[in-house]
């Protein structure tokens, strides 16, 4: 393993897009994001890669966006490339939060989501908040058995991560569950619900990932492509989209009430604070 954030290997018609940053459970900072989406942008480019795999690095696949490791840096500018909202750096407020997550994460989720072939999902252990997204931007996913799901985020007042996928790719009653409660859903629930593909022993995971992935590789590119964008547009005729972009402004309400009336933005909820909560709720 080297210390890039985000490790890609190609082999035959698969690209392995790798999180690594396993000491801090594959926690999405910005330096993370931008490899990610030129790893991303490789693999879409090259002739050769038909299917893309999209795994994290140790024992987790993401435990969401980094809010208290050291290498930190929602602070720093970073080249746009998701859309054309201005730098954040050295701005303040709204001004500052709605610019960056406008862009590293509704933007690119939006720009993942739409890569030109088949994104398969890896998943082990946690797959929490950010580490949602990641997932949920793919097209297919594979789980271990000790996987688990969960978005805590309404612990900070918050309704649920910025790219609110929630009632597209589970039912709507069971995603207010999954909300209201912040409670972890098992890999087995996840396939029960029809968020997650296959169910299998974590010492399995990578080998069914790469029989997934080879077996969808044997396919027509063109052909896979052009699936893959009729399956997300009638998603967006679900009101994927717009919906989207009504539950943000509300991310982002949640936010500058947080603001006004509590320690910050995350209402205090730093890491060790948010911790401390799940394993009070794990404990009743």
């Amino acid at each position: 393993m080297t210390d890039d954030p985000v490790l890609l290997e190609t082999r035959g018609p698969v690209a392995y897009v790798t999180l690594n940053r396993p000491r801090y459970r594959n926690a999405q900072n910005s330096a993370m994001t931008y490899a990610l989406d030129a790893a991303f942008y490789r693999a879409a480019e090259d002739p050769e890669v038909k299917v893309v795999v999209l795994a994290g690095a140790g024992e987790h696949f993401s435990a969401g966006h980094d809010i208290g490791s050291p290498g930190r840096d929602a602070h720093l500018p970073f080249e746009r490339r998701a859309g054309l909202w201005w730098d954040h750096s050295g701005r303040q407020g709204a001004e500052s939060r709605f610019a960056r997550e406008s862009e590293v994460y509704l933007g690119m989720c939006r720009r993942w989501r739409e890569l030109p072939k088949p994104v398969v999902a890896s998943v082990r252990g946690a797959c929490v908040a950010g580490g949602l997204m990641l997932a949920w931007i793919c097209d297919l996913i594979v789980a271990s058995e000790d996987a688990f799901f969960a978005d805590p985020v309404v612990r900070m007042g918050i309704p649920g991560v910025e790219y609110f996928a929630h009632p597209w790719v589970m039912p709507p009653r069971i995603a207010k569950e999954f909300l209201y409660t912040g409670d972890r859903m098992t890999a087995r629930r996840a396939y029960e619900i029809g968020m997650v593909n296959r169910v299998v022993p974590r010492e399995e995971l990578a080998a069914a990932t790469d029989r997934l992935a080879l077996r969808i590789a044997e396919m027509p590119r063109l052909g896979l492509a052009l699936t893959k964008r009729a399956v997300n547009q009638a998603e967006d005729l679900q009101g994927l989209h717009s919906g989207l972009d009504s539950a943000f402004g509300l991310h982002h309400l949640a936010h500058a009430h947080n603001a006004e009336t509590a320690a910050d933005s995350l209402a205090g909820m730093d890491v060790t604070a948010m911790k401390e909560a799940a394993m009070k709720e794990a404990g009743a």
